[in-house]
């Protein structure tokens, strides 16, 4: 469904997915602006950027509004940075900025703002960006708001390989949320597609024995049953699914993308679109 696009002045300190100003790298940061286009068309998680300094107030009240929005008193939301150079053709900033997920509450979620947002200045994020040669940050980071989707699966998804740079699109999937896949503390399931007839060409299903959930104040690892940890965490079908999205977005965004995607039964959710960092940085 195709969402009209709201203009507001370019101050407004906090963008929602349908304003125009969200969908600006310069205003909302690569990793949101890159969402809020998607979301005209692809199922997004809803969600707002704090682009500016807004206080404590106009955050309590774009909550609200998303809660409105969620049907829930206090939804559960991840906080996400979106730095304006993030998520970009040659730097993605992965793992450099928090994420914080499972938050609920005004209380909470400013709380996570600010922890986010300090994470810009760490000794992790300025060292990479001396290694990209970026320069220091000197605004207040844009952070991701959005509702946090109760995963039973998540994957990893790349529509080229990034280490092989063959003909096959990867989809790395685990249980539970995407973090433990993302922060390494899973060893993922893994199917190989064939580009494009998508015949999956090889499947590895590991060993998982640990799975991000949701929990009380944000979100906690747990052990995966044992009697799950060998299953598969997704479908060959719901692979395939993953990889038809990579292609199609490849396709319109014009580059090989990686992709974070989340299910929730059967339908699946877009968390996290950006180009293939090292594949751009060989094209250089």
């Amino acid at each position: 469904m195709t969402t009209a696009l709201l203009s507001l002045p370019t101050h407004q300190p906090i963008l929602w997915f349908e304003d125009a100003a969200a969908a600006d790298p310069a205003r909302a940061g690569g990793k949101a602006a890159a969402l809020a286009t998607l979301a005209r068309h692809r199922r997004v998680p809803d969600g707002f950027v704090v682009a500016g300094t807004p206080d404590a107030d106009a955050v309590e009240e774009a909550y609200a509004e998303l809660a409105a929005r969620a049907g829930e008193d206090e939804p559960l939301v991840a906080v996400r940075s979106s730095a304006t150079d993030e998520d970009g053709q040659s730097s993605s900033f992965a793992g450099q900025h928090e994420t914080i997920l499972g938050v609920r509450g005004i209380d909470e979620l400013l709380a996570a703002i600010t922890t986010c947002r300090a994470s810009a200045h760490t000794d992790r994020a300025l060292q990479y960006r001396r290694a990209n040669g970026l320069a220091r940050p000197s605004a207040p980071l844009p952070v991701l708001v959005q509702l946090l989707v109760p995963a039973d699966a998540a994957a990893v998804v790349f529509s080229v390989n990034p280490v092989t740079r063959g003909g096959e699109v990867l989809v790395n999937a685990a249980f539970g949320l995407g973090e433990s896949i993302v922060g390494g503390t899973v060893t993922p399931d893994e199917w190989a597609l064939a580009r494009p007839s998508l015949h999956v060409t090889r499947r590895t299903i590991a060993d998982k024995r640990r799975m991000t959930v949701r929990a009380p104040g944000g979100s906690r690892e747990v052990d995966v049953p044992a009697p799950l940890r060998r299953l598969p965490s997704i479908t060959d079908e719901q692979a395939r699914a993953a990889a038809t999205l990579a292609l199609e977005l490849e396709a319109e965004l014009g580059f090989p993308v990686d992709l974070e995607l989340a299910w929730t039964g059967d339908e699946l959710h877009l968390l996290q679109c950006r180009p293939i960092t090292t594949l751009a940085q060989e094209a250089a």
